[in-house]
């Protein structure tokens, strides 16, 4: 707790010393708002605990993946095991995925990225399509559906003038990322075009990563009322797993893959790997039909040919997903008084036919299992924000969610198709926030989360239906400041948070590696989550011509609640994989001649890596750092020069940890110090 009130005092230090700069003495920061799905709000005013990753902070941070963007927001963990093998926790839901993303609602543009059967292929993504994004924690199933860890919304590079960009990165371990768009913009007619390619060997044995994408946005405003848009997406992924290793392993060579043992062959005999061919797209109309009245509705699509030869079999499945999202959008204003409400619905239904097969060396033989899945996910939501002298902000919000999923076998024993429902579930939420000064607000809020097992939970690898699996339910309390001086230079956030789970799904794995999952308890969460920015030297003639300090903690004091897992009793333990404290503090400098240098310092606590906290993956300390010179200009063109060093004091850590692994098979070895380079023009 020393640690809390240090942080603390420094955040009010900062605070008072934000007072007393002159206005023209340092650089202002942008004034922040987020589109939350509905409309443009000034982030100090947001009732809920969301934070934005916008092109100030995409900029420093490596444009080849999303880690390291996403793990300086406070309350978010995002872990890559290899090369493409995202993992992606808002405040501890991480402990039902050992690999992918479940229990957190993703949506890019208009459409739910997420399929009905609770799974997302962030990792689909090449990291140069995301313009900005917005992450809600905590539960948002009153208007964003099922989830009890919380929502992204990412929103694609904005078509604001033309321009043709194209750029290329090269690093250690064979990185080598390449990406080009084109944007036009007419009188009414928009589109971009953009397509990125990705490789590298990896840092470690079978875990290389190739990743072709292609994107297109095209937007037509057919009258002054009216707005078409379409989205469409095409990637072709596959990376390589070399799994998880030992103590003893990864003391004798951390670069070794997932050796073989007396029974089960290694992951290089039987080239682990998983490939994800996707193609999602979405359509939609806004329309403003009057003064105060908006509809607007968006159809989407995707399918997904997905093969997985592991240790133990060979998966393939074939998904496709169809669904609809639509609201009505009510607002007036009176005097000092503004209404605003939505009605809608969302609905989602994803097919999926899974077989599996033994595998011989990374190819599938004899078959194991098959079955088909259908999950329909749907949800009624109504929300009202009301506004009073523009201080007072009232929301209050709910949805009405239906989830169930069909079944049949067809090997090795024949079922004929059944249907399970889960109960109807209503979820609401109230909160407030109020602008105490115009600079300083507090909010308060409760909400109630709701979260089925995923398809890849009922129909995990033993390749069995397990109908026995509860959905999860919580409750979250929420409280927070946020404070940004008049000039906007300077803004600081502070939330904190109590959160309860009930029935949580875990996976426990059988003795030949192959998982299952259960309903195992419940958690208690507390949390504080604290974020400051500020610009400490401003635009000059100086030798320095700017300096901008960011800080971000998170304290997590998560606990397991009534948590059994067979004869063990595991209540009072801390929440498997979640480090208890995270720093993250970063510096750029800015000189004359747009010269730069970025570095960043990410700070990570001890991590209990199973239920019983026998076993806890080492504190680490994490460096890196960038320099650069932006928007060089040649006639027309611009160019940007950078070069980056990532993990700079060479530690040993593991970014993404096998959670209760069989054997002792917990760790995961990230890259050494690595170097990259890289070059972006804009026409």
């Amino acid at each position: 707790m020393k640690s809390n009130f240090t942080i603390l005092f420094t955040l009010f230090f900062f605070t008072g010393l934000a007072q007393t700069l002159k206005p023209d003495s340092i650089k202002k920061l942008e004034e922040v708002t987020i589109k939350g799905y509905y409309n443009h709000q000034s982030l100090l005013r947001s009732v809920s605990a969301v934070n934005l990753v916008d092109s100030s902070l995409i900029k420093n941070q490596p444009s080849s993946s999303l880690v390291s963007m996403l793990n300086t927001v406070t309350g978010v963990r995002m872990e890559e095991r290899s090369p493409g093998s995202y993992r992606l926790s808002l405040r501890g839901s991480l402990l039902r995925s050992p690999f992918g993303i479940r229990n957190i609602k993703i949506y890019i543009d208009d459409f739910p990225l997420t399929d009905a059967g609770g799974n997302t292929y962030l990792n689909a993504l090449d990291a140069a399509s995301v313009g900005t994004m917005e992450i809600y924690k905590g539960p948002e199933a009153s208007i964003f559906g099922a989830s009890t860890g919380g929502a992204i919304l990412i929103n694609t590079p904005g078509i604001n003038q033309n321009e043709i960009n194209i750029s290329a990165i090269g690093g250690s371990y064979g990185l080598f990322h390449q990406t080009a768009s084109i944007k036009r913009l007419y009188k009414k007619y928009s589109f971009s075009f953009s397509e990125g390619y990705q490789r590298s060997d990896g840092y470690r044995q079978n875990s290389a990563m190739d990743r072709k994408y292609f994107q297109t946005l095209q937007q037509w405003n057919y009258n002054n009322a009216g707005s078409l848009k379409a989205f469409i997406f095409y990637s072709d992924l596959g990376y390589q797993t070399p799994g998880g290793l030992t103590a003893a392993q990864l003391d004798q060579n951390p670069k070794l893959a997932r050796p073989a043992t007396a029974t089960l062959p290694g992951a290089i005999s039987q080239q682990a790997a998983i490939y994800n061919k996707t193609i999602f797209g979405g359509i939609s109309n806004s329309y403003q039909i009057s003064q105060g009245l908006k509809h607007v509705i968006a159809l989407f699509t995707s399918y997904t040919d997905f093969k997985n030869p592991f240790i133990t079999n060979y998966e393939q499945r074939y998904e496709s997903t169809l669904g609809l999202r639509t609201f009505l959008e009510y607002a007036r204003t009176k005097k000092d008084f503004k209404f605003n409400a939505q009605i809608g619905l969302e609905h989602s239904a994803t097919k999926s036919q899974i077989k599996n097969f033994n595998n011989k060396g990374g190819e599938a033989t004899a078959m194991q299992a098959s079955d088909r899945l259908r999950a329909g996910q749907d949800f009624a939501y109504l929300r009202l924000n009301f506004d009073i002298n523009n201080k007072f902000l009232i929301e209050l919000a709910s949805s009405l969610n239906f989830y169930g999923y069909n079944y049949e076998s067809y090997f090795p024993i024949v079922i004929a198709s059944k249907q399970r429902k889960f109960d109807t579930q209503f979820m609401p939420k109230a909160a407030v926030s109020y602008l105490i000064t115009s600079d300083f607000s507090a909010r308060a809020s409760i909400s109630k989360g709701y979260s089925p097992p995923t398809i890849a939970e009922v129909r995990s690898s033993d390749n069995n239906i397990n109908n026995n699996l509860q959905a999860e339910l919580s409750w979250n309390y929420e409280a927070g400041l946020r404070y940004k001086t008049k000039n906007n230079r300077f803004y600081t956030n502070v939330n904190l948070f109590s959160y309860h789970l009930k029935d949580a799904i875990v996976r426990r794995l059988n003795q030949n590696d192959t998982e299952y999952f259960t309903n195992a308890g419940g958690t208690k969460q507390r949390g504080i989550e604290l974020e400051t920015a500020i610009w400490v030297i401003s635009n000059s003639t100086s030798f320095l011509t700017g300096l901008q300090w960011k800080s971000s903690y998170t304290y997590s004091h998560f606990r397991f609640d009534d948590f059994v897992s067979g004869s063990s009793t595991y209540s009072g333990n801390k929440l498997t994989g979640v480090p208890e404290s995270i720093l993250v503090n970063s510096l750029e400098f800015n000189f004359p001649k747009t010269v730069y240098f970025f570095i960043q310092h990410n700070y990570t606590s001890a991590i209990p890596l199973n239920d019983a906290n026998t076993v806890f993956a080492k504190r680490y300390h994490l460096v890196e750092s960038k320099l650069g010179m932006r928007n060089l200009s040649i006639s027309k063109t611009r160019l940007d020069v950078f070069a980056g060093v990532n993990n700079l004091l060479n530690v040993n850590y593991s970014l993404g940890n096998d959670l209760n692994a069989a054997n002792g098979r917990y760790f995961n070895p990230a890259a050494k110090i690595n170097f990259y380079t890289g070059l972006s023009v804009k026409l």
